[in-house]
């Protein structure tokens, strides 16, 4: 569950935080009052997008923080999040140029993995969710949900069927005709051919570069060797002859203390260390031996291998392109062979895929019954006793034309078709539901499928949209049912709702010191009565408004404590 919202510098509101009782929470106030701004901090939370419009106007930046406890941590723990005891922290960091950050418990996120994430703990529900319930794919995703939800293991098959299916006829076009694969063998013939004759050894490019480095440089690099060679050890005036006469010098006095002597020691050393310095010079310029033609034939060489390099890649990734090859031309060699061979395993798994295509189809159309039931059931629950509702399948295709439209999901064609009314036909939802049937739908959905849902808070939005007096009531008791197995939030208009609340808040704008700010109370049961007094339209106009307010409070209290304890 949510169990507190802190809100900073987000629209109209400067700072405020909410704790929420873990079982219907309501908001409601008048209408601008900024109750839209409470949704859009608890879509910031589950990985909504951050418009810079959001943020309080003069602020240079805000933020939203979420405390949140469920009691399974996997999916944090699958994202190398940190959590004890369920509790864990969404943060959300917003700035004036469009910026934000996001941490969860101190991890940094991308809106993507935030969103990830949350769709694990937390549903919002709105008009873009309603929107979304009208698209086919939707509805279908919302009847898997019902009928393998409990054991998916159908659907995860019919993945590994249509991955297998998919690469055998990958395989079998890649293999070609009989002229198209002559065709690429004689490519592939001519890229091994050029690789192998080109003989390209590890590390030759570095190689070559450095030996043209050098013979480029030949003549700067013979002076300079010449005059260190001459320095050290060419004449009368050499390092090595002034050294010569250094030590003959110490030598006369070093009997006459170790000093002495040491230092004739370390003169020695050093003579040797020059020795062997002079030689080294001298064997370099001895071997100096490079040519205008060694230096074309370098840059030949190095031309070569950039030109392979640039079709085959480097040294490692050339050798595997030439193992590819070679195994590539073997199995085109053997052409006929495989194709029959992979014409015989496509057919086992064409099969195998029909008939797990099949078993779906044949699990969603028993599932569908199940569910037309319970969507009836509960529009009827929700004052549409005289819907019809129905999930219609496309007619199923047979052996021989079901691969061209099967997916890894399966065959099926389907779409929900809604009568609202006796003497209305079944028709296809976006064509004859209204804001209040729709609202009441989604509902219906959501108190069917959160039976098996695992989602610990729903949030909704616009539930109470067109509708009014009973059927207020109607959906104000589904709401109290819902939040019994998960925490609800909503946002509502009707004092029905509001009526049922275990947790209402109070959202109002004011002014002060010349700035609009919205502010968010949370409400006692006399505070609670007043408000459901005033949502009713009569505070202020009817005497009785109070005491029918009372009156509502306590039937919705005896309600919840009746059915649900």
């Amino acid at each position: 569950m949510l169990q507190r919202i802190t809100i900073h510098n987000l629209a109209l509101i400067k700072h405020l935080e909410i704790e929420f009782d873990s079982q219907l929470n309501v908001f409601s106030g008048e209408t601008g009052a900024g109750k839209s701004i409470i949704v859009d901090s608890l879509m910031l939370l589950v990985g909504g997008r951050y418009d810079k419009s959001l943020l309080k106007f003069g602020a240079d930046s805000g933020y939203v923080e979420g405390v949140f406890d469920f009691t399974d941590s996997t999916p944090l723990e699958d994202m190398g999040i940190d959590c004890e005891d369920g509790i864990f922290i969404v943060t959300r960091k917003f700035t004036k140029d469009g910026k934000n950050d996001i941490r969860v418990n101190g991890k940094q996120m991308t809106t993507a993995m935030l969103r990830e994430l949350m769709q694990n703990y937390v549903d919002i529900y709105g008009q873009n969710e309603y929107q979304s319930l009208l698209k086919i794919s939707e509805q279908k995703k919302i009847l898997d949900y019902f009928v393998f939800k409990s054991d998916s293991a159908p659907l995860k098959k019919q993945k590994e069927l249509y991955d297998e299916y998919k690469k055998l006829c990958a395989d079998m076009q890649s293999l070609g005709d009989e002229t198209a694969r002559a065709q690429r063998i004689d490519v592939l013939n001519y890229q091994i051919d050029e690789i192998i004759k080109a003989n390209v050894k590890p590390d030759e490019e570095q190689q070559l570069i450095d030996r043209r480095h050098v013979l480029m440089a030949s003549e700067r690099i013979k002076n300079a060797l010449a005059e260190c060679y001459s320095a050290l050890d060419d004449g009368d005036c050499s390092v090595t002859e002034t050294l010569d006469g250094a030590m003959r010098a110490m030598s006369g006095i070093s009997s006459f203390g170790e000093k002495f002597s040491e230092l004739e020691g370390r003169l020695k050393s050093v003579s040797i260390e020059l020795d062997d310095i002079a030689e080294c010079v001298k064997d370099e310029l001895d071997g100096m031996d490079g040519s205008e033609k060694e230096l074309d034939e370098v840059s030949v060489r190095l031309d070569k291998i950039r030109a392979l390099k640039s079709k085959y890649g480097a040294y490692d990734a050339m050798q595997k392109f030439l193992a590819d090859a070679k195994a590539e031309v073997e199995r085109l060699s053997r052409g006929a062979e495989l194709y029959d061979e992979l014409c015989k395993k496509e057919t086992v798994a064409k099969k195998a895929l029909y008939d797990n295509s099949k078993l779906l189809s044949d699990m969603r159309r028993e599932g569908a019954v199940a569910l037309q039931k319970r969507i009836v059931a509960e529009l009827g629950d929700l004052g549409m006793e005289k819907s019809s509702f129905e999930v219609v399948f496309a007619e199923m295709p047979n052996y021989d034309e079901f691969a061209t439209n099967v997916t890894s999901s399966g065959f099926d064609s389907l779409q929900f078709y809604l009568s609202p009314n006796v003497g209305q036909p079944l028709l296809p939802l976006i064509k004859i539901i209204s804001g209040g049937e729709m609202s009441r739908f989604m509902l219906a959905i959501k108190l069917v499928t959160g039976e098996l849902s695992s989602i610990g808070t729903m949030i909704f939005d616009e539930v109470d949209t067109g509708i009014s007096g009973a059927i207020g009531l109607c959906v104000a008791k589904k709401l109290a049912q819902l939040s019994r197995g998960h925490q609800v939030l909503c946002v509502t208009h009707l004092a029905q709702i509001a009526a049922m609340a275990d947790g209402h808040y109070f959202i109002e704008k004011s002014e002060k010191d010349g700035d609009t700010q919205t502010s968010v109370t949370p409400l006692d049961r006399s505070g609670m009565i007043g408000e459901i007094s005033r949502l009713s339209g009569t505070k202020g106009v009817s005497s009785s408004s109070d005491k029918n307010a009372t009156e509502l409070k306590t039937f919705c209290d005896t309600f919840k404590s009746g059915t649900f304890n």
